[in-house]
């Protein structure tokens, strides 16, 4: 089984310091979904992994979440693509929760969901938890520019042999080429 894990919030949609807290506010980054698509086209098994601290916040309720996701499955699915899977951290970062990328419990629970390990499973996100977790379990972190990439590059410290392309479409185009 071909299975990729993407980041949500500046990979798949564009980023907001103040958080994505409504469907409205949930904007697909061009070419995200397209790349998405051709995953599936090609036989990939889509999975989102996303922290989603503004639950713990306060900053919007679980039937919002659910909408936000409804939304990008419905713009994914129009383009002829397809996630097999959301699974999110609802946690902030003091509660030290063991879902919470950088550490590793939400891909735990994806290895278990997929009933597969995740060595060597491409992991795309924009910031350095994303990476750190993908790469605590073995997967292969790719990190892209788009959200905060720019600032994740920019900032080093990237597990050791990590690609960086300038948006999802291109990190896929790379994925496929590998693959």
């Amino acid at each position: 089984m071909k299975l990729i894990i993407l980041d949500r919030d500046g990979v798949i949609n564009f980023d907001s310091d103040q958080f994505i807290k409504s469907p409205d506010e949930w904007k697909p980054i061009p070419g995200s979904l397209e790349a998405i698509a051709r995953l599936t086209r090609e036989g990939w098994r889509v999975v989102v992994a996303t922290n989603q601290s503004g639950l713990a916040r306060g900053l919007f309720e679980m039937a919002t979440l659910n909408a936000i996701h409804a939304k990008m499955h419905k713009a994914v699915s129009q383009v002829g693509g397809r996630i097999e899977a959301v699974f999110y951290c609802p946690h902030s970062a003091e509660m030290n929760c063991e879902c919470r990328k950088p550490k590793a419990g939400m891909l735990h629970e994806i290895a278990v969901r997929f009933g597969r390990e995740l060595d060597g499973v491409p992991s795309v996100g924009d910031s350095l938890r994303d990476l750190q977790a993908a790469a605590s379990v073995g997967a292969r972190p790719l990190l892209v520019k788009t959200g905060k990439g720019e600032r994740t590059l920019a900032a080093g410290g990237l597990p050791k042999d990590t690609p960086v392309f300038d948006d999802l479409a291109a990190a896929v185009e790379h994925v496929l080429a590998v693959a």
